[in-house]
């Protein structure tokens, strides 16, 4: 990895590109600290603090600690990784977004722009609901003591600048994605989980190691670098695991020559969802317990859904809860990977282009055949996402660890280092080429 960024850097197109990255990254972090005008930057951290579920670290997380602090960056790019879902579903759904995806560039620049429309929609919603919901209960300073028209532009102003912020997070994504290293948005989100690890790893310190002798300590710290390192290793295995389906083109007569054949295969992810069903989970248990916790209520119910309560000895009867997130798990990873892989079209482009599974007929055949093996891998993710997963909450609710990064983090982490290794090594092989033709 070290040395792939080292000849990065003696690459000069690259090492723009680079650079690039690393400046907005820069505008990322430094908008994260920028305070909204006229709003109580302790009153976020007084109430989180209060709040005893996993799902409000979970957000800090990825907000880098934005949301805490109520800075211009405190939506982060939540509204967009939102939107994206939605358009995805409501690609299978709508006819005419299925045409355009199928388009091609065109229509994928077209459900592009659609999805950064629907970004500042739910980013004008997000807003407007923390403004209103958190201003008359303390986020805006001097509230009491305000005239009506003058609360009423300070919430204008909230709004604004929360909108605002998430829609130029989005802009600095696409930037990165179109002058930078790629996957922009992804990035974005490496960095705000990143910059919370230090504090997190110097909690673990304090609560774990600090307070022990020094054979305990160490003993102690070696177990905790032991699981991180251990997670990274399972995520990095998993990331790249596939089942490669061996497919045999048949040969063709063109005029007098006999053309194609040959042999390929269909790379299956094991992992096929990425982190989305985690997300999915987390995001549909949690969501109510936020609502409430938010609103002053406190009911029973929530325990069971609250992942900080979940293997927690003296409280064995809240990790129901945790069953019902496996099922979520598995029930979203089989939901995901059926809009995102369609085993028909594939048996169909197979078909026409003359090519079949060694062992099975084209057409249903080939089919139900892509169908079972995905059945099978799709479940072995899963099971790979949930201890993943599962590792964190388990070591908060037996240890008592309290950290704002978990498995979902390691995931994404992970995914998107790998992923971005992938795109400079692909750029340095590119402009290799480039040279050696221009000679």
């Amino acid at each position: 990895m070290l040395n792939s960024l080292v000849n990065a850097f003696k690459n000069r197109d690259v090492r723009k590109k680079l650079l690039f990255t690393l400046g907005m990254l820069i505008v990322v972090r430094v908008g994260s600290l920028l305070p909204i005008p006229g709003v109580d930057t302790e009153y976020m951290k007084t109430l989180l603090s209060g709040l005893q579920t996993g799902d409000t670290n979970f957000l800090n997380a990825f907000t880098g600690g934005s949301f805490e602090k109520m800075s211009l960056f405190a939506l982060s790019i939540t509204p967009y990784i939102t939107s994206s879902i939605i358009m995805q579903l409501l690609t299978i759904a709508i006819p005419k977004l299925e045409e355009m995806q199928k388009e091609g560039e065109d229509g994928r620049k077209k459900i592009a722009s659609i999805t950064r429309y629907v970004t500042i929609g739910l980013a004008l919603i997000d807003s407007i609901a923390m403004a209103i919901g958190f201003g008359r209960n303390g986020l805006i300073k001097d509230y009491q003591d305000m005239s009506t028209i003058h609360f009423a532009t300070c919430i204008v102003l909230v709004v604004i600048a929360l909108t605002a912020g998430s829609a130029v997070l989005m802009w600095i994504g696409e930037r990165i994605t179109e002058n930078g290293v790629g996957n922009g948005i992804s990035i974005v989100l490496l960095i705000n989980i990143i910059s919370g690890m230090p504090s997190d790893f110097a909690t673990l310190y304090t609560q774990f190691v600090a307070s022990q002798t020094l054979a305990k300590g160490i003993t102690v710290a070696a177990i905790i670098i032991a699981i991180v390192i251990a997670l990274v290793v399972l995520v990095v295995i998993l990331q790249d695991a596939e089942r490669r389906i061996p497919v045999q083109y048949s040969q063709k007569v063109a005029g007098k020559r006999l053309v194609g054949g040959g042999s390929t295969n269909i790379p299956l992810k094991v992992n096929t969802g990425g982190v989305m069903p985690i997300i999915f989970a987390s995001s549909l248990m949690q969501f109510p317990v936020i609502i409430a916790q938010l609103f002053g209520k406190s009911y029973e119910w929530t325990k069971y859904l609250s992942q900080s309560y979940w293997c927690k000895i003296a409280m064995p009867k809240y990790s129901i809860g945790l069953l019902i997130y496996i099922v979520l798990v598995v029930l979203f990873a089989y939901f995901y990977t059926s809009i995102t892989f369609n085993p028909l079209q594939i048996a169909d482009n197979l078909k026409r282009a003359g090519g079949v599974i060694p062992g099975i007929t084209p057409g249903r055949s080939t089919t139900e055949y892509l169908n079972n093996i995905l059945n099978k891998i799709v479940f072995v993710g899963s099971v790979g996402l949930l201890i993943v997963a599962l590792i964190p909450v388990m070591c908060t609710g037996f240890f008592g660890a309290s950290v704002s990064f978990g498995g979902t983090s390691v995931i994404i982490i992970v995914g998107v280092v790998l992923e971005t290794l992938k795109q400079i090594e692909a750029m340095q092989v590119n402009r290799n080429y480039k040279g050696f033709l221009s000679e």
